[in-house]
């Protein structure tokens, strides 16, 4: 089997996560997180819906980390981000980083809105 090495050009992929933390580089996020191919930094969690609609035209989907356990987002909040036109697809925050990274390598417009798992 041949394994091909995964390129993220100038972006940079999740590296880890623990209980109330992310690492993306060399960068540790501390609570909440925003992650976009072009920075990280503090996200004010679900309630901060303009950090995310600042979004609109950057990216296409938004993975949302709802922490340890898959949950659904306030309805204002995916509302507000759909007729914005920006997908949002919920999931763990582990899975979100995953799913950020391999979508990342692929190169899609896309974001990462996370909630730490502990």
């Amino acid at each position: 089997m041949g394994l091909t090495e995964i390129t993220y050009a100038e972006a940079q992929p999740v590296a880890g996560y623990g209980p109330d933390f992310f690492r993306v580089g060399t960068h540790i996020l501390r609570g909440p997180a925003l992650i976009t191919p072009w920075t990280a930094g503090a996200w004010g969690g679900l309630e901060d819906s303009a950090s995310l609609l600042a979004l609109q035209g950057e990216v296409d989907v938004i993975l949302l980390g709802m922490g340890k356990d898959v949950a659904h987002p306030p309805r204002v909040l995916r509302e507000a981000l759909e007729a914005a036109g920006i997908g949002v697809e919920p999931m763990s925050s582990p899975a979100a980083c995953r799913t950020y990274n391999v979508l990342l390598s692929e190169g899609r417009r896309i974001a990462a809105a996370v909630l730490p798992v502990g």
